[in-house]
């Protein structure tokens, strides 16, 4: 799994500070007002809300904003009409990148992205072009600090992972979609706390540059993630540790 979900988790480190200027309480909002349009109010039948819901609490969103926001999906409170659309394309070196947008204005959004890949040395393409070297799968991140590697790891084997690693001074979990939430349960269960906890797309096999396509690529990832309309960035490009911070 190794650096399957590096990206997952460099981009929770990264919303820490984005959140201080609120674009992931935004981005965030419009993902539970989306969430509950869909599929209601209760997250316990309703698992795209469960994870909005998990990854506003990993960002400490204010509960007023999420209520709101839970308000405006329901109907109770005027909001704008998202709608949900995803680009596929290559970054500098080929590197495959998928990004999933909502927005109130397709055009708008669409030459934005296409400016972005442009501006990179990067280029948008066909609707499947990468989709096909990513797997969805659910990924954990949780402290190692106090925990036992091996008595973590079999208990969450034994709930359904797919997979288990020690990484510096966490543990990565991957796990199916199927089985995320059971894993999650065994985990709330036994007290542990997860920094991540998603379901997300994660490349088949890693693509590495070097050099100026490397800052490209970075500076591309970045841009896109900082777009107002931009909800996540998948990518199978292979961030060297030099990068990372």
């Amino acid at each position: 799994m190794s650096g399957h979900s590096k990206w997952a988790n460099i981009k929770h480190k990264k919303g820490k500070m984005d959140a201080v200027r609120g674009k992931v309480t935004t981005k965030i909002s419009r993902e539970i007002t989306v969430a509950v349009r869909m599929g209601g109010s209760d997250p316990t039948g309703n698992m795209r809300l469960k994870l909005a819901l998990q990854k506003a609490r990993e960002n400490n969103i204010p509960k007023e904003n999420i209520q709101r926001a839970i308000q405006k999906g329901s109907g109770s409170l005027e909001g704008s009409n998202y709608e949900e659309i995803k680009y596929e394309g290559y970054g500098p070196g080929g590197v495959a990148i998928m990004v999933e947008a909502m927005t109130d204005n397709r055009n708008r959004t669409a030459a934005d992205v296409r400016h972005l890949f442009s501006k990179y040395g990067g280029n948008l393409g066909e609707s499947g072009c990468v989709s096909w070297m990513f797997k969805q799968k659910g990924v954990f991140v949780v402290d190692g600090e106090g925990l036992n590697e091996e008595e973590l790891m079999l208990m969450v084997l034994d709930a359904g992972a797919e997979d288990f690693e020690a990484v510096d001074d966490q543990f990565e979990i991957t796990t199916d979609p199927d089985d995320f939430e059971t894993v999650q349960e065994a985990l709330e269960k036994n007290g542990i706390k997860t920094e991540v906890a998603r379901i997300t797309m994660v490349p088949e096999t890693t693509s590495s540059l070097s050099g100026d396509d490397s800052v490209k690529m970075m500076k591309l990832l970045d841009a896109l993630e900082d777009h107002d309309d931009i909800q996540e960035v998948y990518t199978n490009f292979d961030i060297p540790e030099e990068l990372e911070d």
